[in-house]
């Protein structure tokens, strides 16, 4: 729903719904940029979805992280800066990689104004739902990175926690109906269980013990 408020546990599209949704997720410097980029290191026709702020002479940090994530991209990938990752995706005809969820949450924050942290919070609800039902809806393999907040310390700051809060809860309801989730470890990527694989052990496990109680 647009409004994001009918979510579940795994969304309103349920578990393993965007089939083609590979999630990436690990804490800054973790590698996962780089392990997103190397899923789709064998397609030429990727589309590089990033939602971050754009390389600014004010701030030669951030520029050298762009520059860097520039560097390592093949040549003949498409990049595209914006936020709007649901139109990019449902206009793709190749593969989407979308880099990051944490820096697509602070565009939309942004846009909606941090002095009202509740009409920020709703609009990244309400966006939020939107990106989930582009992914449920794509015919692209999709590829989404985003950070791992749980690991840090509660923010100090309203705006601080905000945004962990939704992220992480973003995370989840992405993780919920992707069929991929990977977590990045020191640049090692672990778990890469399919969700409806889990879904489908899990209902496995429940008919056998129902037929050992049974028997």
């Amino acid at each position: 729903p647009p409004d994001g408020t009918a979510f579940g546990a795994f969304g309103a599209f349920g578990v393993g719904t965007a089939r083609t949704t590979t999630l990436v997720t690990g804490a800054v410097r973790s590698g996962k940029s780089r392990h997103a980029e190397d899923l789709l290191r064998d397609h030429s026709d990727v589309t590089y979805v990033a939602t971050g702020p754009r390389a600014d002479s004010a701030d030669p940090e951030w520029s050298r992280r762009v520059d860097a994530h520039r560097g390592r991209r093949p040549e003949s990938w498409l990049t595209v800066e914006t936020a709007d990752v649901p139109r990019v995706i449902a206009g793709a005809t190749g593969p989407v990689l979308v880099d990051c969820l944490g820096t697509w949450l602070t565009a939309v924050a942004d846009d909606a104004g941090w002095d009202d942290l509740d009409a920020a919070s709703a609009a990244v609800r309400r966006q939020g739902a939107q990106l989930v039902e582009a992914l449920c809806t794509a015919r692209v393999p999709v590829v989404v990175v985003t950070n791992e907040v749980g690991w840090s310390l509660v923010p100090t700051t309203a705006s601080g926690r905000l945004f962990q809060d939704e992220l992480g809860r973003l995370n989840a309801l992405v993780a919920g109906v992707a069929a991929r989730v990977h977590l990045v470890v020191a640049g090692r990527g672990q778990g890469a269980e399919r969700q409806e694989q889990v879904a489908a052990a899990g209902v496995l496990r429940e008919r056998t013990l129902r037929e050992q109680l049974a028997g």
